[in-house]
This record gives structure tokens, C-alpha cells and sequence, in this order.
């Protein structure tokens, strides 16, 4: 055989093993509806910020931000430390903010691998010129949770999750 051939038949199950794990990648995941209902509050939009933490309660993973203006990304206190000293761009995960009584709807993903192994999802909230709550909602990552509506100590009432 010639060597052309080898180094063409060497790239093509080069080429073929990368997409086969990029696939098995994205199989390990689940998109899942998150709806978060806030409480009646007045005030200005709440910037809110959902975080996967890891099990010793550490952030892992920023999963969606609710709050399109940067300036206000310091109100949201723990996870801006977290983004800080690890930023990425999260602008395909940003989206508008969400105001007293109404209720946002978005879309995040979840590594399958981390549901029922001691991970956690964490909820802040901030409001402009009102109090900051580092753990308005923190769920416990598992099918059960998943399934539950969890109720909020801040500005959200509560959240509920459907795969998408």
C-alpha cells in the first residue's frame, strides 16, 4: 500500500473518531426548561444567575444569567468573584432580566453525568437598591429535584424544571 494511502486512511480515522466523541459528547447531556416564577416585589428587573456547584459547594459552571447589562453583573456577588477569577464568555447564556411577579423561561443544559452525584444548582438574585441573596433557590441535583418545584427565600417564588 502506498504511503499516500496509509496517511489518507490514518486522517480519515482521525477525522471520524473526533466527530464519534464530539456526538458522544453532546449524548452525555440534557436540555431541561427552567421557569423561575418571582415573587411580587417592587422594584427594578432582577438580575439572577443560575450555577452549577460542584459537591464541596464550589462553582463549577455558570448555566444562565438573567440580566443583559454587564455593570450589574457585580450584584450578584458570590458568582461575580467565581466569574472573575475564571472568566468566559457567556453571552450565548444571557438573557433579559425578569421584574415582580412575572416569570422567565429559558433553556439550560446539564452534564447527565453530574445529576445524582452530589452537584447542586444555585439561584441568586439581586434587585437594584434592595438585598442580595447568594442562595435564593439551591437544588440539589438529582432526577427527584428535577422533577420538583423548589420554592425560592428572595425574590423568587419558585422554579420548576421539564425536559426540553
Amino acid at each position: 500500500m502506498s504511503d499516500l494511502i496509509k496517511i489518507a486512511i490514518l486522517v480519515l480515522a482521525f477525522t471520524f473518531g473526533k466527530a464519534s466523541n464530539s456526538f458522544a459528547q453532546k449524548a452525555a447531556t440534557t436540555k431541561y426548561k427552567c421557569m423561575i416564577q418571582m415573587t411580587n416585589y417592587m422594584g427594578e428587573g432582577a438580575y439572577v444567575v443560575i450555577s452549577l456547584m460542584d459537591p464541596k459547594g464550589a462553582y463549577e459552571k455558570t448555566l444562565y444569567v438573567m440580566g443583559p447589562d454587564k455593570k450589574w453583573y457585580n450584584t450578584l456577588k458570590e458568582w461575580h468573584k467565581f466569574r472573575s477569577k475564571k472568566p468566559v464568555n457567556i453571552s450565548a447564556i444571557t438573557g433579559a432580566s425578569v421584574t415582580g411577579g412575572d416569570r422567565g423561561v429559558n433553556t439550560i443544559e446539564i452534564e447527565n453525568s453530574k445529576i445524582n452525584s452530589g452537584y447542586k444548582l444555585r439561584f441568586e438574585s439581586a434587585v437594584e437598591d434592595k438585598a442580595y441573596h447568594a442562595k435564593d433557590v439551591e437544588i440539589p441535583l438529582t432526577t427527584e429535584s428535577l422533577s420538583a418545584k423548589s420554592d425560592g427565600s428572595g425574590y423568587i417564588r419558585y422554579v420548576r424544571f421539564s425536559p426540553n
